[in-house]
């Protein structure tokens, strides 16, 4: 018999699974071992890949995606090991997690099923790791959200137990299918996971029937694993929410009775989650549509008073209020139709003619209602004064919260930890990069000796040992690891040790093809845009621009006679100076105000007519290259609209006038 038998469910996430991979690798250096990998139907090619570049591993590829259970059981059924692991796909583990769990098993006769320490990417427990079986009261205090209010109180916080101390073994009800370990003996005895089960809640039914078979579960924190939770669900298109709480009461049914109440409060829990994802969705459409109604109201009960003539003396008592309510729903349903509430912008023009609509359809309705005939002068009155309101709160919502506009792109200040070699290779890879911009700050070696060396354009600013201040001192907002040339007990460490610094790590492939994140698999291989069309190539986008540079420019040539002259005086002249000298190539339209800075296309991809301002002027500093440069061109033809482009003049007069952007 085998030491250990490893078993990986996986759908879609290949470069997870290599990374995966190679951290088992290192972690299986003492024992015999076996790696089971089930692929679910995944479209990635992520079988033939594993097959071809992990000979050593047994991959079933199913026609089907069979859902978490039965996969795993499918690994189950053919594993020859002592112990056995049921890991997901996207983690990695210490060179220490199996050592330290045999060693616990072994002192521990009763232990049925274990897992270690699981963390977040960014260091953070993952809570889920550890938690309680759904009872009434624990399904109460989970849904109503008291467990996050009152996280270390014994009586609110049993679902995730987050009273008790993370770094201390504890016997607990159930742990997390992205991590088990347990012997072969336990699965003889206990089997393996209810295929009634698709995904979620089948491992709390494995713990609930471990715990039934006399057996005891625990949390044993002596070692830690990093999982990259919810990777295969976001590449899947299956309700989770929905999945979940049918996967919890389907749990309570089976094994706590048909509870009345619990079922209430996990079909109420499927609701309330749905509504608050809809709200989070579309949280600024509700917003729009929200003050809309409310200033559209307060504009009709603002003309009502200001429209008496000697004949009327306003609406009559029996109709009010509700008659300031329906033409504000009326509007707003007209809105709606018209598209006017986007979930991630904000349209004064589209507003405004959607108002001019509402007036036409409304007015019209009068004629219908001869007994509101009357209130057509109220009616033009308030579609006056809600044209103005609601120009004025979506420009200040634009202009001074920034709503609905593509922000212009924030430097990532990039640590690289490894060889110098490495490092060196690493940076060319991610300077070819089109979309994204790493502003590399320095290397990490492992030795405290290189610190201080150059090598290249950069500097070695620290060791492993030191890592956590350089990130603190430095603002880091990125370390990318070498997974092949840094243990991985070493980047443990580091990420446990620098749990508040907000930073996000990331591993590099053994290849420096891709980088594993918490968000995401870059590729760092350069991405073909011959066939791309950005907003800037859009006909509706290049008339707004070219009708805004026109007036614009009109409007600074009346000062253009008085910059010139002075300039003649002057030997070193300044951006605002030099800005105006342009407005006439504006005018004539052979450049724009915003734009990239040379009138050149980036692969064949048109980014524009050359701009007299634009992110290179805002974003310009000693940090950025020439590749920088053109990738910040590259993203302001991707995100262009007027209202980006307003936000690039106004930082651009705000550094022209005092040094920096506001």
């Amino acid at each position: 018999m085998i030491d250990i038998s490893i078993i990986i469910v996986n759908y879609n996430v290949k470069e997870f699974v290599k990374n995966l991979l190679y951290s088992l690798h290192k972690a299986l250096d003492n024992f015999s071992s076996e790696i089971i990998i089930i692929d679910n139907a995944s479209s990635d090619g992520s079988a033939s890949d594993i097959k071809e570049k992990f000979n050593y591993v047994n991959v079933i590829a199913n026609k089907n995606n069979v859902g978490f259970g039965k996969a795993n059981n499918q690994g189950l059924e053919i594993a020859k090991g002592k112990y056995i692991v049921l890991i997901n796909p996207d983690t990695i583990v210490r060179e220490d997690t199996f050592s330290k769990l045999i060693e616990f098993m072994k002192a521990t006769p009763n232990a049925g099923l274990t897992t270690c320490k699981v963390l977040n990417p960014d260091g953070t427990l993952q809570l889920a790791c550890r938690r309680s079986f759904p009872g009434p009261w624990v399904s109460f205090t989970k849904i109503t959200g008291l467990s996050k209010l009152f996280p270390k109180n014994k009586l609110f916080s049993k679902y995730n137990l987050t009273y008790l101390d993370e770094n201390k073994v504890n016997e607990v009800d159930a742990i997390s299918g992205s991590f088990m370990f347990f012997t072969k003996e336990v699965y003889q005895k206990v089997g393996g996971f209810d295929p009634q089960f698709f995904m979620y809640g089948e491992d709390l039914d494995l713990c609930y029937r471990v715990q039934l078979a006399g057996y005891k579960v625990y949390y044993v924190p002596k070692t830690e694993i990093i999982h990259y939770k919810g990777e295969s669900t976001k590449r899947s298109s299956i309700d989770e929410a929905k999945i979940f709480y049918d996967a919890m009461h389907l749990f309570v049914k089976k094994h706590l009775s048909s509870s009345f109440l619990v079922e209430l409060i996990l079909r109420s829990a499927i609701i309330i989650r749905r509504f608050i994802a809809f709200a989070n969705t579309y949280k600024l459409s509700l917003i729009s549509g929200t003050l809309d109604f409310v200033f559209f109201t307060s504009a009709f009960v603002l003309a009502e008073k200001i429209y008496r003539p000697g004949h009327w003396s306003g609406f009559p008592e029996e109709v009010k209020p509700w008659i300031f309510f329906f033409p504000a729903l009326l509007q707003s349903v007209i809105s709606t139709l018209g598209g006017a509430y986007k979930r991630n912008s904000i349209s004064v023009l589209r507003s405004i003619l959607i108002l001019v609509i509402g007036f036409i359809l409304a007015s019209a309705l009068t004629f219908f209602l001869k007994q509101y005939a009357f209130s057509r002068a109220v009616l033009l009155i308030t579609y006056l004064i809600a044209e103005s309101i609601y120009i004025i709160w979506r420009l200040m919502a634009k202009i001074i919260f920034k709503i609905g506009i593509s922000n212009s792109v924030k430097n990532t200040k990039t640590l690289l930890v490894g060889s110098e070699k490495y490092c060196t290779e690493l940076t060319k890879k991610l300077d070819k990069s089109i979309t994204d911009i790493y502003t590399v700050v320095g290397f990490i070696s492992e030795t405290a000796d290189r610190i201080g060396k150059l090598i290249g354009n950069y500097t070695v600013l620290g060791s492993l040992e030191n890592i956590v201040k350089v990130i603190r001192e430095e603002k880091i907002n990125k370390v990318i690891f070498a997974s092949h040339e840094i243990s991985f007990e070493k980047m443990f460490k580091i990420v446990s040790q620098s749990d508040n610094l907000n930073v996000e790590f990331l591993v590099a492939g053994t290849e420096l093809d891709y980088l594993v994140g918490k968000s995401a698999v870059t590729m760092l291989e350069n991405i073909p845009l011959l066939k791309v069309h950005y907003n800037i190539s859009e006909v509706s986008h290049k008339i707004i621009k070219a009708f805004f540079d026109f007036g614009f420019s009109l409007l600074l040539l009346l000062i253009y006679p008085f910059v010139f002259i002075i300039s003649k005086f002057q030997k070193n002249k300044g951006s605002f100076v030099k800005f105006i000298l342009e407005v006439p190539a504006v005018f004539s339209r052979k450049k724009s105000f915003v734009g990239p800075k040379n009138n050149s296309k980036n692969l064949q991809l048109y980014l524009g007519k050359q701009g007299i301002t634009g992110l290179w002027f805002v974003e310009s500093d000693n940090s950025l290259n020439k590749n920088d440069l053109s990738k910040l061109d590259v993203y302001y033809a991707k995100n262009q609209n007027i209202w980006l482009d307003l936000d690039i003049l106004g930082k651009s007069f705000s550094k022209m006038f005092f040094g920096y952007e506001k």
